[in-house]
């Protein structure tokens, strides 16, 4: 018999129920005898023992479903060592109910706070295997997330939509898409979506050399402009300053977001009426894409595989279009970030695309 554990955590995204079916269905097969724990709501399901037991019937149907079945929540790697309100040691509370359950394994399925805490439980003893979620796709130790494909797919579209307005009004379109940290969805989407101008985090911009861009494609004749910012795009002037002053100028902060702060910037210096969309948790949500369906089934059906060999401590990830198993404390505090070098970088600005750098 089998006793696993299985949750889901940090932020929702497309194919979480695909890839937790992938490893039921390959427990199921395997002809081993399994009892499903299933942890509501995250890390806290574990902490407070909030869990329900699955079967074969839980898991049908769900492989086109987005979301998670199970809930999910945020619980932040840097107070997990702290004692909740009520005075419980959270570790401790994991470690007891993954024990009172006499649990062979736990099933994380998450992005990197997520895998900073799984490998912390790891350290603590528990046999941990982690499956790579996150529309960032900014997991360090795989060349693709799920849930990554799917919220292109969706930021694309908004960009195509954007383009026909755009393009009848002759104005600046700024499309905002999720990211605070790293590129690759924004980059991705801009790409496909035929974005003029491309802002990410890792490649500060210059707002004279963006106004630029909007400059030449008016003489050349273009009436209109599309950027693709990310939520975490930043000037040259912010990425100069230290955390502590840059913390200190956004507590004064009068805009919603960078987009709406480039808007105005570009219209005072080119006189031409901006507009900002935000597709916001859109980004996140809906069914998974087709590609997201079978690569979340196939990273489930291997952790499915890894559990009945009693091989633990790994994330299942993906590398040269292969599935392969990474160690957990490779992939825990690490993010995969775009280097402003990067071929993708280049081919982008072949294009004629702008970075503003």
């Amino acid at each position: 018999m089998k006793r696993i554990g299985m949750l889901t955590s940090g932020g929702d995204c497309q194919a979480l129920n695909a890839a937790m079916r992938g490893v039921v269905k390959c427990l199921v097969n395997s002809k081993e005898n399994v009892e499903i724990y299933g942890f509501i709501d995250g890390y806290k399901g574990l902490i407070y023992g909030n869990f329900r037991m699955l079967d074969g019937h839980d898991f049908s149907g769900i492989l086109t479903k987005g979301g998670t079945i199970l809930g999910s929540s945020r619980t932040p790697f840097k107070t997990i060592k702290d004692p909740d309100e009520n005075g419980i040691d959270k570790v401790d509370a994991m470690k007891q109910n993954y024990y009172k359950l006499r649990l062979d394994c736990l099933v994380i399925l998450g992005g990197n706070g997520t895998h900073k805490t799984a490998n912390l439980l790891r350290e603590e003893g528990l046999n941990v295997i982690t499956l790579p979620k996150t529309i960032d796709n900014d997991l360090w130790g795989t060349d693709m997330t799920f849930g990554f494909q799917s919220a292109v797919n969706i930021a694309t579209d908004a960009i195509d939509c954007i383009h026909t307005t755009a393009a009848s009004h002759g104005r600046v379109f700024i499309v905002e898409v999720m990211g605070h940290k790293v590129g690759w969805l924004t980059l991705n989407a801009g790409m496909a979506g035929g974005a003029d101008i491309i802002l990410i985090p890792e490649i500060p911009y210059d707002i004279k050399k963006v106004v630029g861009k909007i400059q030449e494609r008016n003489n050349n004749g273009s009436k209109f402009t599309i950027l693709a910012v990310a939520e975490g795009a930043i000037s040259k002037e912010d990425a100069k300053l230290s955390k502590k002053e840059y913390k200190e100028k956004m507590k004064n902060y009068k805009f919603p977001s960078v987009s709406y702060e480039l808007a105005q910037q570009i219209e005072k210096m080119t006189g031409h009426e901006v507009r900002v969309t935000v597709p916001g948790h859109t980004q996140r949500g809906g069914s998974p894409c087709p590609y997201d369906r079978v690569f979340a089934s196939r990273l489930g059906a291997e952790a499915g595989e890894l559990i009945l060999k009693g091989e633990y401590g790994f994330m299942i990830g993906y590398r040269n279009r292969e599935v392969v198993k990474v160690p957990l404390e490779e992939v825990a505090g690490k993010l995969k970030m775009i280097a402003p070098d990067a071929s993708i970088v280049k081919e982008a600005k072949l294009l004629g695309i702008s970075f503003g750098d």
